[in-house]
């Protein structure tokens, strides 16, 4: 891929494999067809109700949903009434997560299910829901339905862009992409800016693929721990994270090795960039841990951590900042001293939108790495104006 057109892959964390064309990213992946419509949800209105199908009956499927206690109606549904190995369509909603809703927004994911499904005229089981937005609002359903019903009549295989927007809260721009290597195509779709932050993933995200994938839960769930689950914006989980892979097997061809993963890192990126308010992203590894979950624990506590996140945006290399948050992570544990000899910390003062800062442990031989977005004062104004 030339640096003419390399517009979708733009992290040089992100490893392309070769051979890989950009394509329209409102055009999806052949045998997947998409829409967008407006029905009322976002006060502002625009874009707020999206369907995706395929239209080939024996597509394979793999959901993962949010592990949050608090998990919103959609993704009950999921869970309890859905197929995840044969899901053909997918109906979203943004504006209203249908979060703490109770019995009566689960009956609402339901009907925003069944709609789709019988204007797709296919089963139930086989159509996920999705939601995002405000928590703990009651979702106006009949609009909903509504717009599930228009969409349903717009759908498109060049609906990509549409329901792109139709998934946007707090997104500065739509994230998207389609992608072409030998004869197979990938299109992709996410949404997602805060209440971000891994386990499992963090935002809504949707892969289509006409490629051969044996295992799609297998797939998915290692291309997500290289991704989705290596992102924080503010350390908050979301009651509504859902990531869809579809794939229909129809070009014959197995999806290339490493696509899967450069898609969903890119996009993850694409989310951490644009983390409200956000403005840079940095990379944080840790090395040299006694084990694989203190490296985590330290990568973490430094991502998330206000200090090194100002330092980020104030463009401070601030290496002190990296000790005190790994310290307090390592918080009664025998730790050499952590000082700048461990700590590599210039980029954080450099021109860059993306730096890399890592801190060396030097208790054993486990790793681990976190991406995180700067803190600003939008984030504190687009959270302070937020309706809940």
């Amino acid at each position: 891929m030339s640096p003419a057109t390399k517009t979708f892959f733009r992290s040089r964390w992100v490893s392309v494999p070769d051979g890989v064309e950009e394509l329209d990213p409102a055009q999806l992946a052949p045998g997947f067809s998409a829409a967008g419509v407006a029905c009322g949800l976002k006060g502002g209105g625009g874009t707020d109700v999206g369907v995706l199908a395929s239209d080939a009956p024996g597509v394979r499927s793999a959901l993962a949903l949010t592990r949050n206690a608090a998990a919103a109606a959609p993704i009950r549904v999921c869970r309890e009434q859905c197929d995840a190995s044969a899901i053909r369509a997918v109906a979203v909603n943004s504006g209203n997560a249908n979060a703490a809703t109770g019995e009566q927004g689960y009956l609402d994911a339901l009907a925003m299910r069944d709609a789709a499904a019988e204007a797709l005229g296919i089963e139930p089981r086989s159509v996920a829901v999705a939601e995002t937005g405000t928590i703990g609002v009651p979702l106006d359903i009949e609009a909903v339905t509504t717009g599930v019903l228009e969409a349903v009549e717009g759908l498109s295989g060049e609906g990509g862009d549409r329901f792109a927007a139709a998934i946007m809260t707090t997104d500065k721009g739509p994230k998207r992409c389609t992608l072409r290597a030998g004869g197979v195509t990938v299109s992709a779709q996410a949404k997602g800016a805060g209440m971000i932050e891994p386990g499992f993933a963090t935002m809504l995200c949707f892969v289509q693929t006409d490629g051969v994938v044996d295992d799609p839960e297998a797939a998915l769930r290692s291309a997500l721990a290289g991704s989705m689950e290596r992102i924080t914006v503010d350390g908050q989980m979301s009651t509504n994270d859902t990531v869809l892979l579809q794939a229909t097997g129809a070009a014959g061809d197995p999806l290339p090795e490493g696509l899967l993963d450069a898609v969903l890192l890119q996009l993850a990126l694409e989310i951490v960039a644009d983390g409200e308010g956000a403005t840079r992203v940095g990379r944080v590894e840790v090395r040299g841990a006694a084990d694989a979950d203190e490296a985590e624990r330290v990568a973490r506590a430094i991502a998330n951590s206000p200090l090194v996140k100002t330092a980020l945006y104030g463009r401070d290399s601030n290496w002190g900042r990296i000790a005190q948050a790994a310290g307090m992570a390592l918080a009664g544990e025998q730790v050499a001293e952590l000082g700048p000899d461990r700590i590599q910390a210039a980029e954080l003062a450099s021109d860059s939108a993306e730096a890399e800062l890592s801190i060396a442990l030097g208790r054993g031989k486990a790793s681990a790495h976190v991406y995180f977005s700067d803190l600003t004062h939008d984030y504190i104004r687009i959270n302070a104006e937020y309706t809940t």
